[in-house]
């Protein structure tokens, strides 16, 4: 952080009240959490922002802070403080240096307040949400801070000293082992380490600063997304320590199967039925898209089974760019005909003998009944294929 000041950091001044100093640091840290902002260095910014703040929020170490300047505060809190010209400053071993460390620190520096947990919630949409957008209404389940003493826990909305740590959020032990004594360090019981405790038990939340309600949310649903995509909605996750931001919100969305469109990437597929006569002689048929219009469409003589035809525009819409609509076709030969229908098909049968046996007059090597049969069939394929 430099030789910038922790009121430089919040950007509030020397005489900044209590409140000035948690109203700026919400909306710093708001801005400036890594997994809202993706600018160079602004994690090392998060760092700075909740370690100012974790001095200034602390009456008797921003007591010491003012008294000792910036410098020498963070060196002592570093273990680089010299205290003299000359001097080799504080040990790496703080167990013999524990009551000048204690007198400016109160016995350790608690921790920043704690960002709320992230939620994650699946929904389920159509393909039409899924390619023109929507806007989705949803119920979500969450903690946010208690109405009634605004996140203290504490009925008067103010918070003490922790008598158990002093303050500092850390309980302190000495064990004896095979290498003599150590010293550990473990949050405080009492306060969660937070240093501070509410001074009157807020009934509401029991003390927590938080409450659990049920909130209705609108998600929008970008044009263009697919399934297993997730959407996050920054603030709306549980609520944080007091003081500290809440966490996001993040909804993993599935789209339905639609029974007459497929997606393949951008471009819509559906398919249209014609037959045999319309594959042949070719055609105009009428087609609905995914948003209900009528399109025209045709379809070219001599078509084959399976052929797709495109519809430009009519895809999904991601980004400003338009897929396309694929009309896959699909010739459907009928099962039941008319007189007149079947005399025509008989028509037709005849004719294609004939230009078979045609063909074999002018190839001699195909002149037995067998050669006849699997050219007929051959022809019938390639007609209704």
């Amino acid at each position: 952080m430099g030789s910038e000041s922790y009121y430089d950091v919040l950007s509030v001044p020397r005489n900044a009240t209590e409140t000035d100093i948690k109203k700026a640091y919400r909306n710093l840290a708001k801005k400036y959490h890594p997994d809202v902002c993706k600018e160079p260095g602004s994690e090392e910014k998060f760092k700075s922002i909740n370690e100012a703040y974790t001095v200034l929020s602390d009456e008797s170490k921003r007591r010491q802070y003012d008294q000792l300047g910036h410098e020498n505060y963070v060196n002592a809190s570093k273990g680089s403080y010299g205290g003299g010209s000359g001097g080799s400053g504080f040990s790496a071993d703080f167990s013999g240096f524990g009551d000048i460390f204690d007198s400016f620190f109160g016995g350790g520096r608690r921790s920043a307040p704690r960002q709320g947990d992230d939620l994650l919630m699946r929904i389920q949409i159509n393909l039409e949400d899924a390619v023109f957008g929507a806007q989705k209404e949803i119920d979500v389940m969450h903690t946010e801070q208690c109405p009634d003493c605004e996140g203290t826990g504490s009925s008067t909305k103010k918070t003490i000293t922790c008598q158990k740590c002093g303050g500092s959020g850390q309980i302190r032990q000495v064990k004896n082992s095979l290498f003599g004594q150590m010293m550990t360090t473990s949050p405080c019981p009492n306060c969660g380490g937070h240093g501070k405790i509410p001074e009157s038990i807020c009934r509401k939340c029991n003390g927590t600063g938080r409450t659990k309600i049920r909130r209705n949310v609108t998600v929008h649903v970008p044009p263009g997304i697919e399934s297993g995509m997730r959407l996050r909605m920054e603030g709306y996750g549980e609520a944080g320590d007091y003081g500290a931001s809440n966490g996001d919100l993040y909804i993993e969305v599935r789209v339905i199967p639609n029974p007459r469109f497929d997606r393949e990437d951008d471009n819509l597929v559906t398919q249209c039925e014609i037959t045999p006569a319309q594959a042949a002689l070719g055609c105009d048929v009428l087609v609905e898209t995914l948003d209900k219009k009528t399109v025209s469409l045709k379809v070219p003589a001599g078509i084959s089974y399976g052929t797709h035809l495109r519809i430009p525009g009519e895809g999904v819409r991601r980004r400003g760019n338009f897929g396309n609509l694929l009309i896959r076709v699909v010739i459907v030969t009928p099962k039941r005909l008319s007189a007149a229908e079947r005399e025509l098909y008989e028509q037709l049968l005849a004719e294609e003998g004939n230009a078979s046996k045609m063909e074999e007059t002018k190839d001699p090597k195909s002149s037995s009944g067998s050669d006849v049969l699997r050219g007929e069939k051959k022809k019938k394929r390639s007609f209704f294929k």
